[in-house]
Order: C-alpha cells, then sequence, then structure tokens
C-alpha cells in the first residue's frame, strides 16, 4: 500500500504562504512533483510564483499565470521547473500535446488544478489543498499538504522543518535561498531584525548503493552520512581557535541545523575568479597551524556520546582513485582490461605507502575556496571561516593543502601555489625542527595526483549517475593539476601509466 503523510498549515497571508512554499523548496529535488488544488482566489498562483521566485533567488521575477499558455518553463540555479494550469484541460490525454505526458525528466513539476488531469499524475507527488479561511481575515489561507509514495516522507520532514523553525523562532524569518553543493545537503539565510543565520538541511543519506565489501561509498571513504560530524567538528575546531560557525540550534537526529551566518565575502575576485593572495595566504597559516600540534581523535558531540574521527586509510583512498576506472574512463571511451587494471591498483598502493606513514593530522578534504569565508573583522588565521569539515578523517597533513592550492573551482597560478607551498613549509620548518620537506614535498605531490585522479571520476559520476553536468566544466582544470603533479620524479611510473591509458578530458 502507497505511504500517505499529511498535515495542515494555517497561513496568514501571503507572507506565510511564501515561508511555506520555501521551506519546501528546501527539501524537494529533480523529477519532484507538486500539485496546487483549490478554489479559483485561493492561493495557488500564489504558492506557485513564491516558490519560483524563492528558487531563482528573485524576489521580482515576472512570473505570470499559465493559465493561457498552460505550460511555462524556468531555468533555475538548481534545477529545470516547469509550471502548469490544467484549468482549460478537458481530460488527462491533453497533457501529451503540451509536453506534460510524460512529464519531463529532471524537472520540478509545479502544476495547478491537477484534478483535471489526475490519472495522468504520478503516484510519487506531493499535494496542497488551499483554502480560504475569511473568518480569520481576507488573506488567511489554509494549506492541507499531502505526501504520496515517496513524497510522504518529503512531507514528514517538511513538518518536522516547520516544528524546528518554530521552536528555535524563526518560523516567521525570511527565507533566503543558498547555493547548495554537490552533496545532499541545502542551504537557506533566515533573516530576522536581529540579524541573519544560516538553516542547513542535511539528511541522513548514503552516497550510492552497498556496493563496496557491502557498504556504500559514503561509508567507505568515509564520507559524513548524517549531520552529528560537523557538528563535532564545529565544536572542535572552534575550541582550537579556528573559525567554524557557532551551532545556535540542532535537531541531530533530523538533520537540521541553524548556525551562524559568516557573511558572503570570499577568498577570491573578479571574473573569471582568481585567489586573492592575501586571503590564501592566511589559509596557509591556518592549515599550518592546525597542523602544528598532535590532532584529537575522538571529539565530545553531546553528554555522554563521543564522536570517532575515521582514519583516511588506505582502502578509503583507494576507493576514491577507483572512481577514474568507474567513471571516467568509460565516459572517455577508454576502459581498461584486467591486466591494466591490476598495474593501476598495484602502483597506486605502492605509492600510497608514503602517505599512510606520515604523522596524521585532521583533513577536511575540501578545503577550497568555495568554503571559505573571509571575515576581515578578526585577527590572524581566524580570519579564515571554514564552512566544510563534516567529512573530516585523521590523514596526512599534505591533502588540504593540495585542496586549497590546486582549488578544483577556480584556476591557482602555478607560481602562487609554489610561493604557498613555501610558505607553508617554512613555517612548519619553523615550528618543528625535524619536518622534512623535501618528504612533505613528494607527500603533496602523490596526494595532489589522488585528488585530482578521484575528482576526474567523481565529476564524471556527478554528470551521468545525478545529472550534474555542470560539474565537467572543472575536469580540464583538474587535468592541470594532475599533470603538475605527475612530473614529481616519484610518481615516474604513475606518469607514464596515464599517459598511456588515461585521456585528456573533453575540451
Amino acid at each position: 500500500m502507497m505511504a500517505i503523510t499529511t498535515f495542515s498549515v494555517p497561513l496568514a497571508n501571503e507572507t506565510a504562504t511564501a515561508q511555506l512554499m520555501a521551506d519546501l523548496a528546501l527539501l524537494i529535488g529533480p523529477g519532484d512533483v507538486i500539485t496546487l488544488s483549490g478554489d479559483l482566489g485561493a492561493g495557488k498562483t500564489a504558492a506557485a510564483r513564491a516558490m519560483i521566485r524563492y528558487l531563482a533567488d528573485d524576489d521580482h521575477l515576472e512570473v505570470p499565470s499559465p493559465t493561457f499558455t498552460l505550460a511555462q518553463g524556468y531555468d533555475l540555479p538548481a534545477f529545470p521547473l516547469v509550471h502548469a494550469d490544467l484549468y482549460r484541460i478537458n481530460d488527462a490525454s491533453e497533457l501529451e500535446e503540451i509536453g506534460l505526458s510524460p512529464l519531463p525528466e529532471s524537472t520540478v513539476a509545479l502544476i495547478e488544478w491537477p484534478e483535471r488531469a489526475l490519472s495522468a499524475l504520478p503516484g510519487d507527488r506531493i499535494d496542497i489543498a488551499l483554502s480560504h479561511r475569511s473568518a480569520l481575515g481576507s488573506t488567511a489561507r489554509a494549506a492541507e499538504i499531502t505526501g504520496h509514495g515517496k513524497g510522504a516522507a518529503q512531507v514528514a520532514r517538511l513538518q518536522t522543518l516547520r516544528r524546528f523553525l518554530d521552536g528555535a523562532g524563526y518560523l516567521e524569518a525570511r527565507r533566503q535561498r543558498m547555493a547548495g553543493d554537490a552533496s545532499t545537503r541545502s542551504y537557506a539565510r533566515l533573516i530576522r531584525e536581529d540579524g541573519a543565520v544560516i538553516l542547513m538541511n542535511s539528511p541522513r543519506r548514503p552516497d550510492g548503493p552497498a556496493i563496496y565489501r557491502g557498504k556504500s561509498y559514503s561509508a567507505a571513504v568515509h564520507l559524513a552520512e548524517d549531520v552529528k560530524p560537523f557538528v563535532a567538528m564545529a565544536h572542535g575546531l572552534r575550541e582550537r581557535g579556528f573559525s567554524a560557525p557557532a551551532i545556535h540550534y540542532a535537531d541531530l537526529e533530523a538533520g537540521f541545523l541553524i548556525t551562524e551566518d559568516f557573511g558572503t565575502a570570499g577568498v577570491i575576485e573578479g571574473d573569471p575568479s582568481r585567489p586573492i593572495a592575501e586571503r590564501y595566504e592566511a589559509a596557509t597559516d591556518m592549515l599550518a597551524a592546525l597542523h602544528r600540534e598532535a590532532p584529537a581523535t575522538t571529539l565530545p558531540l553531546a553528554p555522554h556520546v563521543s564522536y570517532a574521527i575515521p582514519v583516511f586509510d588506505t582502502e578509503a583512498l583507494m576507493i576514491e582513485i577507483g572512481l577514474m576506472l568507474e567513471w571516467y574512463l568509460p565516459d572517455r571511451d577508454a576502459e581498461v582490461n584486467d591486466d591494466r587494471r591490476g598495474e593501476f591498483v598495484a602502483m597506486w598502493r605502492q605509492l600510497l605507502e608514503k602517505p599512510a606513514a606520515a604523522p596524521p593530522t585532521w583533513v577536511m578534504r575540501d578545503f577550497h575556496s568555495p568554503n571559505l569565508i573571509w571575515l576581515g573583522e578578526r585577527a590572524g588565521i581566524s580570519r579564515v571561516g571554514i564552512l566544510d569539515f563534516q567529512d573530516t578523517v585523521l590523514g596526512p597533513a599534505a591533502y588540504d593543502l593540495v585542496s586549497l592550492l590546486q582549488d578544483a573551482r577556480i584556476d591557482v597560478p602555478e607560481q602562487l601555489e609554489l610561493a604557498l607551498l613555501t610558505r607553508y613549509i617554512k613555517t612548519r620548518r619553523s615550528d618543528d625542527a625535524n619536518f622534512d620537506p623535501g618528504g612533505f614535498a613528494e607527500i603533496y605531490a602523490i596526494m595532489s595526483a589522488q585528488r585530482n585522479t578521484r575528482l576526474l571520476g567523481t565529476f564524471a559520476r556527478l554528470n551521468r549517475r545525478d545529472g550534474k553536468p555542470q560539474y565537467l566544466q572543472h575536469q580540464p582544470r583538474i587535468w592541470t593539476y594532475l599533470k603538475r603533479s605527475l612530473a614529481h620524479p616519484a610518481l615516474s611510473v604513475l606518469r607514464d601509466w596515464y599517459a598511456a591509458n588515461v585521456p585528456p578530458p573533453a575540451a
């Protein structure tokens, strides 16, 4: 029997309607179907307009009623959306004529007057029935929200989110959409008269099926599958003087957080974006400070509950590298045979012996420009605000320096990379007479090759599996970084293998 979840929301005015639709927008994705029903004037188009404007991050976007056009498409930052009005449809057979049967794939469908073609709508959907509440005022409405099939869990999560916001005192805050990342997390800025905070929606979800010795990809490579590592690491970083956002409210089981808002000042500038040298220097110094002391291996999470930081072991690194074989090479029509695959694995296992033997530190894994905020009013290394650290593992110090100096999203000139690498090594050397610059440089090259090999596969997977082709634009940059690291003498055998077996990305 198909699951069904339903609850009702009073809506005093259009602002309350916009808040509800923004909350729902935080939880949906490509392929979801949302219907809006109710009498004439019940507020269906106002609700649709509110969601579209929120997703577009444009409060003044023209969103006409599609009564006469029947369907209107929007190419929104997160995903495409089609807004349809079936009032003039006589039966479901007419949907094919307007391109709504079948519904477009990888698109959110927002449908008014669904009862005109109910038999053609998918079983997995979210229905919103709007009705007048004239006794409460001329603008008052009520929304009955029902989730069917897959939509039932989304509606239950929406209800939990609304309770969380109410308990935290932010149910009536203005919502502002924020760009997401490659994960299943989504974000919104909540704005009240006393300031702004960040809402994080982090549902518990493994990345991929259990195909790595019975584990999902995320479990096998120690990626966070819920919000608890973020909370533990945020407290741990702040206790050590680093600028992670303060957590004001948390629902650890549901995966909702309200955190400090660091603002929008980044560490890059211009178009195309380029590093701001002073800010990259501060970020480099921050890593040197983080790596100065032996790291904690466990952190408190809640009273009598600790979080154990995973080890970035060789098996996890090998699974990451394997994404090149699984996704990138097939995309380039260059799949390898079993002998070549065996060579690839053997070379990498040997190369990873040195990083595995290096003193471990906290490795945040995505320490690069999209996740760094410049806090100019603070001093020293605390000017570097860190946003992404839930995937922290215990591993080689060089990894995060590679993330920063070979930024996957922007071009870091080789001259700047070398200057900052030298800056880091000098700082570490001044703190520790036993620090080995040559050994560190070799591990830096190995970790660069590992990370960039993994990213070529990851971005191919994001395109093919997750319908996110925008990540392919970064592959040529990743290829450039990869060639830099393969030039190190310690990687000569790997360099020859890649030259023979790995084609460059499409231009």
